[in-house]
């Protein structure tokens, strides 16, 4: 009897499993034929504090930002700075996408163009704006993810695409992603 108990939890909790992953509830680590991406900033550290400079208490401009780990086969790269903490929803602070995968960094204060030098396009901010938008988050200690993405194509997105319009036309082609999470308290 013990045993039937045991295999009826062990299939539900299959079921559930399966059911979160496929509803994206549970969302995979991409990484394909090597390593995750890795991202870093030279301005601040992994789970450290954002200085004032990148935020909206001060000059608002984006932090310099640098990746590895590309994985051969990527065309594109892609960047979403978004954070969860904030009272309305995950508020999204920064969107760019078909950046040459052969770039593998970006300096600090990229002008809010919606087409840059290099090819690439900047999204539209959750501050309904092209380009970065640094934290200025009401109150308390939020979290921001500067989430990066190689991609095996170009996307066919014009400038100042929304978060969840990259994240459909990415869905598919995400060859690795990485993330860096720094925080701001006003």
């Amino acid at each position: 009897m013990k045993i039937i108990k045991i295999l009826q939890n062990l299939s539900f909790l299959f079921i559930l499993f399966l059911f979160l992953f496929f509803f994206q509830i549970i969302k995979p680590s991409y990484s394909i034929g090597g390593e995750q991406m890795k991202i870093t900033s030279s301005a601040f550290e992994e789970g450290e504090m954002i200085p004032k400079k990148y935020t909206c208490d001060d000059v608002d401009i984006s932090p310099p930002l640098k990746w590895s780990n590309v994985p051969e086969g990527a065309k594109t790269i892609a960047l979403i700075c978004d954070d969860p903490d904030a009272p309305v929803g995950t508020w999204v602070h920064w969107v760019l996408y078909n950046l040459p995968a052969s770039i593998t960094e970006l300096p600090e204060n990229i002008p809010p163009e919606k087409t840059l030098s290099n090819g690439a396009k900047q999204g539209t901010s959750d501050f309904g704006r092209i380009g970065y938008g640094g934290p200025c988050p009401p109150g308390g200690t939020h979290r921001y993810y500067f989430k990066i993405y190689a991609l095996d194509k170009e996307l066919d997105l014009e400038p100042g695409a929304t978060k969840s319009e990259l994240l459909e036309a990415m869905e598919g082609s995400i060859l690795s992603e990485g993330q860096l999470m720094g925080r701001y308290k006003r």
